[in-house]
C-alpha cells in the first residue's frame, strides 16, 4: 500500500478545476448529480477503464440488470464481469460501417 496517496489526489483534480463551471449547474441537485459523474470518471480513470465505454455499457445494461446487483455496475466490479464483452450502442456499429464503406 502506497504510503502517499498523491495519484488519488491527481485524479480528484479535475474537479476543483471544474468549480467555475460547476456555477451553471442552476441548482444544488444538479451540482450534486456533477459531483457524481465526476467521482464515476475518476474512478474509471482510476481502474484504467475508458469512461466513454463504461458509460455506454452500463446505460445499455442498466435496464436489464437486476437491482439486487447494482453492485455489479460500479467501475471496479464492471471491468471484471463486463469490461470483455462491452455492449455498444446502434450509432457505433453505424458509424464502422460507414467507416468501412468508405475505404
Amino acid at each position: 500500500m502506497p504510503i502517499d496517496t498523491n495519484h488519488i489526489e491527481r485524479a480528484l483534480r479535475v474537479i476543483p478545476m471544474g468549480r467555475r463551471n460547476w456555477l451553471f449547474c442552476w441548482t444544488e441537485l444538479g451540482a450534486h448529480h456533477v459531483g457524481i459523474m465526476q467521482s464515476l470518471l475518476a474512478t474509471c480513470r482510476l481502474h484504467d477503464i475508458d469512461p466513454y465505454d463504461y458509460l455506454v455499457d452500463v446505460l445499455q445494461r442498466i435496464g436489464q440488470h437486476p437491482a439486487y446487483r447494482v453492485d455489479e455496475l460500479t467501475p471496479r466490479r464492471w471491468k471484471e464481469l463486463f469490461a470483455a464483452n462491452l455492449l455498444r450502442s446502434d450509432l457505433y456499429y453505424a458509424d464502422t460501417r460507414h467507416k468501412a464503406v468508405a475505404s
